[in-house]
């Protein structure tokens, strides 16, 4: 229940009371930590008494700061266990779009890991990604480093396969420092290629217990390899995850989308800030965005600094660099 106590035209206070004081100290957060964290993201002044919550500051991130306070209550009633960066995220959230209904976020159960830790979305964009995804045989993820591209397409990828929908699982990256033209050699090219494709190991051991990820690989159920590997072959009834395609060549991206078989979906990952190429090549990831917009069946998701769901010192760093290159672009 809220009321609103006026104070002057520009401060107002307000109040508002929790009907399940246990879920209320959850809310909380230990020592009052989540409520220290809506404090800043709003700049407002939180006060409790029980289950009885006062939040002061102007009215509009008042406002903002009680949505909030009241969305996040409401995902307790429902059973979620909210942790401090689920916070974070929510302020992020509801000042881009004060309108936004939380659940529709963070109950949108995506795959549950070996560890049942419950993967969801956690931004808005994170939404969309996943909602493409479901209806588009191929999406672009295109956006900074920790915005959950790959990992949310690696959960995506392996729900699917759990519910018998896919046969198979390949994940692949470009390995530009490695080499893509060198021989095929097997030893030679994976001792090569193996450190450029440890990030997508890293995913999906995350996800899947060691042993049963490791048998599924064995058995050629899940794919790892270079993007070079997949000249001259048809997928069929598989979830292709192509990551840092922004290393890829105008002419490497065009083999690899049109690798797409039967009851096939891909998924293309990359940030267009971070290309590797030599400056005389194209970036195949910029030339798709250019070319395949608007086109029926692919969707684009971008994300941006606000999607950012590693270390909150991530966003700050994104945000530094971004303010450098505009500077440049400025005196150039």
């Amino acid at each position: 229940m809220k009321e609103r106590v006026a104070t002057n035209p520009e401060i107002i206070t307000v109040q508002r009371t929790f009907e399940d004081n246990a879920l209320a100290r959850w809310l909380y957060g230990e020592k009052g930590s989540h409520l220290k964290t809506i404090e800043r993201a709003f700049n407002v002044h939180i006060q409790v008494r029980g289950n009885e919550m006062q939040i002061t500051g102007e009215r509009f991130d008042t406002e903002l700061a009680d949505r909030t306070c009241e969305q996040l209550y409401g995902l307790l009633k429902a059973g979620y266990t909210l942790y401090p960066s689920d916070v974070e995220y929510a302020t992020r959230i509801i000042s881009q779009n004060p309108l936004a209904n939380l659940k529709d976020i963070f109950l949108e159960t995506v795959f549950v890991s070996s560890g049942r830790k419950i993967i969801t979305p956690k931004t808005i964009n994170q939404k969309i990604y996943i909602d493409a995804i479901r209806n588009h045989d191929v999406v672009f993820g295109v956006g900074p480093a920790g915005t959950g591209k790959t990992y949310l397409a690696m959960a995506m990828a392996i729900s699917y396969f759990m519910r018998g929908e896919i046969q198979r699982i390949v994940l692949v990256r470009p390995a530009v420092e490695a080499g893509e033209k060198l021989g095929f050699l097997p030893g030679d090219m994976v001792e090569k290629v193996n450190p450029y494709l440890r990030p997508l190991y890293d995913a999906l051991y995350d996800m899947l217990p060691y042993d049963k990820a490791s048998r599924l690989i064995q058995k050629g159920a899940i794919e790892v390899a270079p993007l070079a590997f997949m000249r001259g072959r048809t997928l069929n009834e598989a979830f292709i995850i192509l990551d840092e395609a922004q290393n890829t060549t105008s002419e490497q991206m065009k083999m690899f989308l049109t690798r797409l078989g039967y009851s096939s979906r891909a998924v293309i990952t990359g940030d267009i800030t971070q290309i590797d190429l030599p400056e005389v090549k194209k970036s195949g990831l910029v030339e798709a965005i250019e070319l395949l917009q608007g086109i029926e069946g692919i969707a684009f998701v971008f994300f941006d600094k606000q999607d950012v769901v590693r270390h909150p010192l991530v966003q700050r760093i994104i945000e530094a660099y971004e303010g450098k290159g505009r500077e440049k672009k400025g005196l150039a």
